[in-house]
């Protein structure tokens, strides 16, 4: 699927997720501009192809310089704060990082005609439901930083009433992996995610995986999770982005691949890759943790009858560690 050179303005560029995206646009021919402020973000995951503005997207001044610069056809909205652990402690930053400062940029964007929008939400928003996730579920977010995407994905629908901007939500569930050329992948040392933890037993630098409970409601008494590789969420938003131009409806899209992993599970697949056990302890559960979190994906299925080239925990362990492994050189 291609369609004509498109200019990308995106946000959080130098993050995770936004790399890997800003890569596959510019393997396809179009061009990008980032706009990060690298609190978070790895400027070394700025692809050299791309343009890169060190700013916060609030800042009225700097982003109308931006957008006087060029005329960009679309937003990717990456920017903002993910820890959940954080966000329970500090909600107030993240309703300001996740909110209000996305909200002064869009309308920002508005001031110079640019209303397309993609927007990285999240599974976290459906809450603690215990059965498969479909886009029509209401919405029960359970901590700061889900409430913080609630939030702005009604702000975004508030728009599209009102005519103002065309959308496409698109609400991750566990996004892992790294790119298979090793360009870019996670590159935050403290982070909690369960994948990049178990890279690092894998490789010995760390003695042990601590398991936040072990007496969930589920087959293995560990939480359950549909894990997608983030070359494949890459592309869900390739393809979303060629849908924004070609329909005039908004849309909102699970990003999962409908199938669920338990933590166990991931440990035991890394076990076989690496033909070693990984040593566990039990430790307490994280407060309102989600006990199981499947995506619904016909929705996705039915408007682009997109297949994943990445479905297998296999092969998402494979790239990460990988990945994990190369981080010392990058």
């Amino acid at each position: 699927m291609s369609f004509k050179t498109k200019n990308f303005l995106i946000t959080g560029g130098a993050g995770y997720i936004g790399s890997h995206v800003a890569n596959l646009l510019l393997d396809k021919g179009h061009k990008v501009t980032i706009i990060d402020n690298l609190i978070t973000g790895n400027k070394k995951l700025v692809p050299k192809r791309a343009k890169l503005y060190v700013n916060d997207i609030a800042d009225k001044k700097e982003v109308s310089k931006i957008l006087m610069e060029q005329k960009f056809d679309i937003i990717m909205h990456f920017a903002g704060l993910i820890s959940v652990e954080e966000s329970l402690k500090k909600p107030k930053k993240y309703m300001t990082f996740n909110y209000e400062k996305a909200k002064k940029f869009i309308k920002i964007c508005l001031n110079y005609n640019l209303n397309k929008i993609i927007f990285s939400s999240s599974a976290s928003v459906y809450g603690n439901i215990n059965k498969i996730a479909s886009e029509k579920n209401e919405l029960k977010p359970i901590n700061p930083y889900a409430k913080s995407k609630k939030k702005f994905e009604n702000f975004l629908i508030s728009l599209s009433k009102n005519k103002k901007i065309k959308f496409v939500i698109l609400r991750y569930f566990n996004v892992a992996g790294a790119d298979a050329n090793k360009r870019c992948g996670s590159t935050n040392s403290s982070s909690k995610n369960l994948i990049k933890l178990v890279c690092e037993a894998a490789l010995n630098r760390k003695k042990k995986i601590i398991l936040n409970g072990d007496n969930y409601k589920t087959p293995d008494g560990s939480p359950i999770r549909d894990f997608i590789h983030v070359t494949d969420l890459a592309e869900m938003h390739y393809i979303s982005s060629k849908f924004i131009f070609d329909n005039k409806k908004s849309q909102i899209f699970n990003c999962g691949y409908g199938k669920g992993t338990s933590v166990k599970k991931v440990i035991s697949s890394m076990e076989k890759i690496i033909k070693r056990k990984i040593p566990i302890a039990i430790g307490p559960r994280r407060k309102n943790d989600i006990v199981f979190s499947v995506s619904n994906v016909s929705k996705f299925n039915r408007f682009f009858k997109w297949k994943p080239k990445n479905n297998s925990i296999t092969k998402i362990l494979i790239n990460a560690l990988a990945w994990e492994k190369f981080l010392k050189k990058f």
